[in-house]
Order: structure tokens, then sequence, then C-alpha cells
């Protein structure tokens, strides 16, 4: 069923809806690992490194629902499914248990480099066929390299 018209073509809806689905789901998981790892972390710098995945929990939140609803109004579903982002998510997963303050570190920037590498790319398909998604992609993948270049200074 289709509800919503899209001024795009065909071919540019499919590019631009993959983009967004794709940007949604390694959103929804960085949401979902930062806050895995805010609530494991001990360490001597447990504060810190806490608040800090608190921020970055906020801000995959907050874009998450951007992207989901720039989506919606190019007439392309959303889906942010656990099944769906398990399955087509970047992120590499988080160990069980209690994670020592530098490891949580090294998660975060490894997962933030993951999901900036595929925003990138994104940012570059959607360049022809829709600049107001590449416009988002842009804006989100500059908060999320902010977050990288923190918890890359953190384990300096």
């Amino acid at each position: 069923m289709t509800v919503v018209k899209s001024s795009l073509s065909d071919a540019d809806l499919k590019t631009v809806g993959n983009a967004l689905q794709g940007a949604l789901v390694d959103l929804v998981d960085l949401a979902l690992v930062a806050k895995q790892v805010h609530w494991n972390v001990v360490g001597p710098r447990f504060r810190s490194v806490h608040l800090q995945l608190d921020d970055v929990v906020a801000t995959a939140r907050t874009h998450s629902d951007t992207v989901a609803e720039r989506a919606s109004a190019i007439g392309v579903n959303p889906d942010g499914r656990a099944t769906t982002v398990a399955s087509g998510s970047a992120i590499g997963s988080v160990p069980e248990g209690w994670i020592k303050d530098t490891d949580a570190v090294r998660i975060l920037v490894d997962a933030l480099g993951a999901v900036v590498t595929r925003m990138r790319e994104r940012i570059g398909a959607t360049e022809e066929p829709d600049p107001v998604t590449q416009d988002i992609l842009i804006g989100l993948t500059a908060d999320l390299e902010k977050h990288a270049w923190m918890f890359q200074a953190e384990s300096a």
C-alpha cells in the first residue's frame, strides 16, 4: 500500500529510501549500544564516560526520529524493528558484563567510526537524487563525528 506519494523518481526514491533505512538502522543500534555500555561501564573515569554515553544516546535518538520522519515524508516505510536493526547494523556486538572505562571508550570509537563511514557513503549516494535528505545526513554526520572526536580524545 502506498499512502504518501513522492516527487522523486522510482529510481531516486529507491536510492534515498535505502540510505534513510540504513541510517535509521545504524542510529537505532548506536543508541542501544551506547546505552548498554552506559549501564555497564566501570572504572576511574566512570562518571565522565557515563555522561558522554548519554550524549551519544540523545544524539542518536534525535536523529533517528528525523531520519524516520524524512523516510515517511517521501513515502518510504521506516523499519526500526529489533530484527531489522540486528541484521543491518554496521556496529559490532557489545561484550556481556561490566565494561572497563577504557574498553567503553574503544567500543564507542569503533561504533562511531563504523556508523560515520556508512553515513558518508549515504551522503554521496543522496547528493543527486535528494539534496534534502543529503542535508539531513550531513548534519547528523557532523554530530556523530563530534562524538567520535571526543571519544578518540578520551583514549589519547
